[in-house]
């Protein structure tokens, strides 16, 4: 994600990007890091089409050229409704334009749609190290947020015990009903497999019971990002005796927040009150390692509230450790 200094406002007129924008963008995001992304904005672009209601894209245009361009998602909460929340995710600015203000206007823009729809709180992730986008962050309004971003690699466990007593190496079965690939069943002492559309009501139960809170709409919206927006299906559902006990929400991430290869994003994790205890936490991420590491994924991150006294102890005993990223935001209004 790359942006510009605040000064005198370049010319142009700030509107809604469209798909013939896509060549333009990609154009400017080309310049700007010297990689091609196509692949990040064709998906992004897809999924705004998709499902508009998710996603707020706005571009400068100069005449009938894009000069610059923002994009960003909704994270929590519902259009429409105070309190929810959005991520910046991308940004861009035509080197020609820079420091002339342009960063702040498409800034200035996202806000305003995002205002109008309900949002109270956009939020961005940002490398420690980019200390310019930081600053223009920083001079736009964002402030560090009480949160963190973890990660780790896609290694196995650690202090993983293997049962050395099996004859047979133990074989991971890929296949599924619907051919998912990745739905792979889990040998460990809790079955696990791959998350279905069917799943749903078990999900929203499940974080219902964790989080004390119904979170109905989040958890259908979530769903449908990482089963029909991700390149490839890895999240899972754990079982004990038939009934669905635990989840894991994931997806592969090609490009948000301005990196550049193949990650995954673990978006939501959770196990039923009942079953905490069981192994039933460690069967998912035992296998969703797995299947990362079969994709050749290398890393996986994940984001939540410093102080979350309930799943920080838990990822810490799985082998995650603090990013080097900060996360920032910005309470509109």
């Amino acid at each position: 994600m790359t942006a510009n200094q605040k000064t005198t406002p370049p010319s142009g007129v700030i509107k809604p990007l469209c798909a013939d924008d896509l060549e333009a963008v990609i154009a400017i995001d080309t310049a700007l890091t010297k990689i091609s992304r196509r692949g990040f904005f064709e998906k992004r672009l897809a999924d705004a089409l998709a499902d508009p209601g998710d996603y707020v894209y706005v571009g400068l245009h100069q005449g009938d050229l894009l000069a610059g361009y923002a994009m960003a998602k909704r994270i929590d909460g519902e259009f429409g409704k105070p309190g929810g929340r959005a991520s910046l995710d991308a940004i861009g600015v035509d080197p020609s334009v820079q420091d002339h203000g342009a960063g702040h206007q498409l800034i200035t823009a996202i806000e305003e749609v995002l205002i109008h729809k309900g949002v109270s709180e956009l939020t961005s992730q940002v490398s420690w190290s980019a200390q310019a986008l930081v600053g223009f962050l920083g001079d736009a309004g964002f402030n560090l947020a009480p949160r963190i971003v973890l990660s780790r690699g896609t290694s196995r466990l650690p202090s993983e015990e293997i049962d050395t007593s099996l004859d047979e190496e133990v074989e991971i079965d890929h296949s599924s009903p619907d051919g998912d690939a990745y739905g792979a069943l889990s040998h460990d002492m809790v079955p696990v497999r791959s998350m279905r559309e069917d799943d749903l009501k078990a999900i929203i139960s499940i974080d219902r019971k964790t989080t004390g809170r119904d979170r109905s709409a989040y958890c259908e919206r979530k769903q449908r990002e990482v089963l029909h927006q991700s390149g490839v299906r890895i999240s899972l559902i754990a079982e004990i005796d038939g009934l669905s006990v635990g989840f894991i929400m994931a997806r592969v991430d090609y490009g948000e927040f301005g990196r550049t290869g193949a990650e995954a994003v673990m978006d939501a994790v959770g196990v039923d009150p009942g079953f905490q205890g069981q192994g039933v936490g460690r069967a998912l991420m035992t296998q969703l390692m797995e299947n990362l590491s079969t994709l050749r994924v290398e890393t996986v991150r994940t984001e939540l509230d410093w102080n979350d006294i309930t799943l920080i102890p838990y990822l810490d005993t799985v082998g995650f450790e603090p990013a080097q990223y900060v996360v920032l935001n910005r309470t509109l209004s």
